[in-house]
């Protein structure tokens, strides 16, 4: 499973050209791909319209979307982050932070435009795609 981050789904439902959206345009139907509740949010707070939220919520919904709301998540999280402060690395966003957890706890690999990930694929491992 490859969990697409809010900053991938944005630019392709945008049309905006990137290499992650571009690899996301490619591999619709070829990759099994998901998403999270905490994606979902994120990407849906971003739209303008009832109707344009309508739309993108049914597009988005036809891939799986993972709750990630557990207190073992928030831990596990939590304890991530002191890690990599610890090692000299501050994530910015809280919700990366339970994103890339979640992804390595589940072992989904995550494809993402965004250098807060950066310290979870070098530090910790987690499973990134490079376009």
């Amino acid at each position: 499973m490859i969990i697409v981050d809010t900053t991938v789904w944005v630019d392709y439902l945008r049309g905006t050209s990137s290499p992650h959206a571009e690899w996301l345009e490619a591999n619709l139907l070829a990759a099994r791909l998901g998403l999270t509740d905490l994606i979902l949010c994120e990407v849906l707070q971003g739209v303008v319209s009832d109707a344009h939220c309508d739309a993108v919520r049914k597009e988005l919904q036809r891939f799986e979307v993972y709750e990630t709301g557990t207190i073992a998540l928030a831990m596990e999280a939590a304890a991530n982050y002191r890690r990599l402060r610890a090692a000299g690395r501050t994530v910015r966003k809280t919700i990366d932070c339970l994103i890339a957890t979640f992804c390595l706890v589940e072992g989904h690999a995550l494809l993402h435009n965004d250098r807060d990930y950066d310290s979870f694929e070098e530090q910790l491992g987690l499973r990134v795609v490079h376009p």
